[in-house]
């Protein structure tokens, strides 16, 4: 059963039931461990409203029958998480060009729009309201981004043509796809390199060639990937060595405070209202960029190096329009 269907059937048990029911007969009845089984009485009781109630004696779980005759489980229930990732997706394939799919893609997006709508919002008659921005993507070739997603699940090694942007320099490398990571509206394939002999990352878009090669791709584990794209700051972030010291003024911090920098950061806001950020990385290049953009009104603490380099391209900065 799916954790909908069970908290159905978790309803039912208790609506039909005179009497409290034990923890094990509704683990029993439900297939699910005692962790699964309080998830569902938390959702039902917590977010859903039911009247649920536990002995204090014997930790049974009984409907309040003074209230349990005014309940009902909604047909359906949108968490707002789920309903962003509607709404997201929705706009998403509303812009896609016509192809094959068309119809399907029409079907999709209707059958989206009638499960948003069922949550009071109307959103069919108005879609136009929701308006999706990708100022900052860089598109993909379709027939590129094909090729490599089959390469990426036949498991196929790749010959690949790469102009790096950083040295503007065009190389002939073949790698083995591990993986494509979408990062702030880009495409980014992780791969083992085989001339590197290591990990790397390749914007999708400055792939000029690929050619399947028919080895099979040199396979890593999950874990492996985690760690080193995923543990620090950043899309070309390299094992986690650093820990990175921001401070915010009083105002930028308004903003500052509500950004996830990295899943494991750590925010402290002192009393005159700045804020202190501090979070792993290991390629400072994407993080100097980012710190820039809140010019003055953020301090690199710490490491020493990482204020050198964010100092340095301030007065780089401040010597063009100096000369000017």
């Amino acid at each position: 059963m799916s954790r909908r269907e069970k908290i159905y059937h978790l309803h039912d048990i208790l609506r039909q039931r005179r009497t409290p029911v034990s923890r094990q007969a509704l683990m029993e009845e439900l297939g699910c461990s005692q962790a699964t089984l309080y998830r569902l009485v938390a959702e039902l009781r917590d977010v859903l409203g039911a009247p649920l109630e536990q002995d204090p004696e014997t930790r049974h779980f009984f409907y309040d029958r003074t209230l349990a005759g005014n309940f009902e489980l909604p047909g359906l229930w949108i968490s707002p998480e789920e309903l962003q990732a509607l709404l997201t997706a929705r706009q998403i394939l509303s812009n896609v060009q016509p192809g094959l799919l068309q119809d399907e893609l029409d079907m999709l997006q209707q059958r989206m729009s009638q499960l948003i709508d069922q949550e009071g919002i109307d959103f069919s008659a108005h879609p136009e309201r929701i308006h999706i921005r990708h100022d900052a993507g860089r598109p993909v070739p379709g027939r590129l981004f094909e090729d490599l997603l089959r390469a990426l699940f036949q498991r196929s090694r790749l010959k690949i043509r790469y102009h790096g942007r950083r040295r503007d320099a065009v190389s002939e490398r073949t790698v083995s796809p591990q993986r494509l990571t979408a990062y702030r509206d880009r495409w980014y394939l992780d791969a083992w390199c085989h001339d590197a002999e290591g990990l790397r990352s390749f914007a999708v878009e400055r792939v000029q060639m690929l050619e399947p090669l028919g080895d099979p791709a040199e396979e890593l584990e999950s874990s492996a990937l985690r760690d080193h794209f995923d543990g620090a700051y950043g899309i070309f972030s390299g094992p986690a060595e650093h820990r990175a010291r921001l401070r915010f003024n009083a105002e930028a911090a308004r903003w500052a405070a509500d950004e996830q920098w990295h899943a494991e950061q750590q925010a402290e806001r002192a009393a005159d209202g700045t804020l202190e950020l501090s979070f792993p990385f290991g390629s400072s290049r994407e993080l100097v960029m980012d710190v820039l953009r809140y010019g003055a009104d953020v301090e690199v603490l710490a490491p020493a190096f990482l204020r050198d380099q964010v100092a340095d391209a301030a007065r780089r900065m401040r010597a063009i329009y100096a000369a000017s």
